[in-house]
């Protein structure tokens, strides 16, 4: 999922809670009535419609931080569907771009210290089988230690290699080696 399309489910969720909200929180019954004469000189009800939503300043403030919190925890889960994190040939180096979505899976992690991940690192068919095991414990190492360094217990989180075993393209292009060399995060 794209930084583009979590923007537009957040604000949406955003736009919901905002709706909710304002709308009007009692029945007619408890709308406030007054007695008006009309033209013809009869007297009738007419129903209050003032400005004021019915809420106090601590209620809509409230609210307001029920709806940021909300869209907060979407952010978060929609970033948490990122689970798989690319590496360049030969590195064990995370990327600047899969920071947000493992910032966003340590928050959770932290936040919920009974829930496990397990990392599973894969590398793509070149080197060795011994060397692409080292490489691809060294990939899920890196996140585990990336986690860890955002707070989540290393109690949490178990980083297993795979090597060049299970691809995700079987092709042997460039391509195809770029979508193998990756760690995922599996959640237990």
């Amino acid at each position: 999922m794209n930084v583009l399309s979590v923007r537009n489910i957040l604000a949406l969720v955003f736009a919901a809670f905002i709706v909710t909200g304002c709308a009007s929180q009692g029945t007619t019954e408890d709308t406030p009535t007054a007695q008006v004469e009309d033209s013809s000189g009869s007297d009738a009800t007419a129903t209050g419609m003032g400005t004021d939503s019915g809420l106090s300043e601590a209620e809509l403030a409230e609210q307001q931080r029920m709806a940021e919190e909300e869209a907060r925890r979407a952010e978060e889960a929609a970033l948490r569907e990122v689970r798989t994190f690319y590496f360049d040939f030969d590195k064990s180096t995370i990327k600047p771009e899969s920071r947000t979505y493992l910032d966003a899976h340590a928050a959770f992690l932290s936040a919920n210290p009974n829930q496990g991940v397990v990392l599973n690192g894969y590398t793509d068919e070149r080197g060795t089988k011994e060397y692409n095991l080292a490489l691809g414990e060294r990939r899920a190492k890196a996140v585990q230690d990336y986690l860890r360094f955002k707070g989540v217990s290393l109690s949490q989180m178990e980083a297993v290699s795979f090597g060049e075993e299970f691809p995700v393209d079987a092709g042997h292009s460039e391509a195809a080696w770029a979508k193998n060399r990756r760690v995922v995060i599996e959640y237990k």
